[in-house]
């Protein structure tokens, strides 16, 4: 079944996408860009017509893909540049990780850094020679716009070409070398869990407290735990509960509903991508069950029962397995019902987890909003500190508040608990529209 459609191209014909079953290929079934799915329709016209490949790769729920669709591949000059010069093919990743692994590694041997979107420009022969990750439509953030890029891309194939086929034959033997030394080397000892302990201990401190964005990397717990079981190295101990800690208060973790967002955009784990990932919540739900087994803390025992909650509740698929992720973004609440909920040129990074101080207390009451505002750090004009995009504009994003001020009158009375439990309720009713998911679901053994 096709996706129907947005407003903006509800005339365009269909591209070679239109036939495929990926939620992500098919948000892009009706864009100008002439895509093809990875195969050898697309191979062969590329070496056909002697034309570099444009690789896209994305996923479903990515924040990023959405605003480069929107902005770039629906973008007729942009998709004209594209159709006259190169082969454009869209993968998704959770369809095709193995083509993700083997060009996220060559975008970040190129560029030093990978994520998605992930675009790479290849030779005929699928050799990346160039790549980056998200592109402007226009010259900002100091980074030349995407059309400039196709056009300097397009004049160095057609002048400079045995350059280009050269970088990518260098670039594919370093990483085929690389990927050799990886393979075949002994298995780690402890001396390299030695090594990691002083590499990681060495740079925490300064890591917490400056660092962003911040990924939650559920592995360095897991490892920090079990050195700590191993050795009763209290520092490790104290590493991993810091982190878990940190996280469990911060934005990237869901007050209300339970789970964890993709990362912090910020160095205090505040201001989160609203987007949840099945695989980063399955593993972070293991570590705080290892640290509450530990430490016998009961606050991480209720943020692995609250995120065990939430997948069940949120991410269960109705027909078995679980949905892949959750969108970052959603319809703003003042939009719902107003506007369609398809597609995403309506929709806003955090729409549904964000709050006006007003929004609050018309669900609560002036007394126990108080209470719940102190709490979960809410400020009349909003609580977003980090805001580069200008998204959170007198939005609140929840976060457990270390008490640094006196807290309101008759603090902890019953009513702090009813304003706790409301919320929720108040924010799965109909006036808010929650996340799409990613349709690919993981079956349940």
């Amino acid at each position: 079944m096709i996706s129907t459609p947005s407003s903006a191209g509800e005339s365009r014909k269909p591209n070679h996408l239109a036939r495929e079953k990926s939620p992500y290929l098919l948000q892009h079934a009706f864009n100008p860009v002439d895509w093809y799915p990875w195969g050898p329709q697309a191979f062969e016209k590329a070496k056909k017509e002697q034309k570099p490949i444009f690789l896209s790769i994305g996923y479903s729920t990515c924040h990023w893909c959405h605003v480069m669709e929107r902005e770039s591949f629906t973008d007729d000059k942009i998709a004209a540049i594209l159709n006259q010069h190169f082969v454009s093919i869209k993968v998704d990743r959770e369809e095709r990780p193995d083509v993700d692994h083997i060009y996220m590694t060559a975008v970040q041997a190129m560029t030093g850094s990978g994520g998605w979107p992930l675009n790479a420009f290849l030779t005929p022969d699928l050799k990346p020679f160039y790549g980056g990750t998200y592109f402007p439509p226009e010259s900002r953030f100091g980074m030349q716009s995407f059309s400039q890029l196709l056009v300097r891309i397009a004049d160095l194939w057609e002048h400079q070409r045995d350059k280009l086929i050269q970088s990518g034959d260098e670039l594919a033997q370093a990483i085929a070398k690389y990927s050799q030394s990886e393979s075949g080397g002994a298995i780690p000892d402890a001396a390299a869990l030695e090594a990691f302990f002083q590499s990681f201990d060495r740079s925490f401190d300064s890591w917490m407290k400056g660092a962003a964005p911040k990924f939650p990397m559920p592995a360095n717990q897991n490892l920090l735990l079990r050195y700590h079981a191993r050795k009763r190295e209290k520092r490790t101990l104290e590493m991993a509960s810091g982190l878990l800690e940190a996280m469990a208060r911060g934005g990237i973790y869901d007050q209300l509903g339970g789970g964890f967002h993709r990362y912090s955009t910020d160095a205090h784990w505040h201001v989160p991508h609203f987007e949840k990932m099945l695989y980063d919540n399955a593993q972070l739900a293991v570590n705080y069950i290892e640290a509450f087994q530990t430490t016998k803390d009961e606050r991480f025992a209720q943020v692995a029962r609250e995120t065990l909650e939430y997948l069940q509740r949120d991410m269960a698929h109705p027909g078995g397995g679980f949905y892949s992720a959750e969108d970052a973004d959603s319809l703003p609440v003042a939009l719902k019902g107003k506007v369609s909920e398809e597609g995403f040129e309506n929709k806003a990074e955090g729409a549904f987890y964000v709050w006006e101080a007003s929004e609050i207390e018309s669900v609560l009451g002036k007394p126990a909003a108080e209470m719940f505002e102190f709490r979960f750090g809410v400020e009349p004009n909003g609580n977003a500190q980090h805001d580069p995009q200008g998204e959170f504009k007198n939005k609140n994003i929840l976060f457990r508040r270390i008490r640094s001020r006196r807290p309101p009158r008759n603090w902890g009375n019953p009513r702090q608990k009813r304003a706790r439990r409301s919320m929720p309720r108040a924010r799965s009713c109909s006036t808010r529209a929650p996340p799409g998911r990613g349709l690919i679901a993981t079956t349940r053994s």
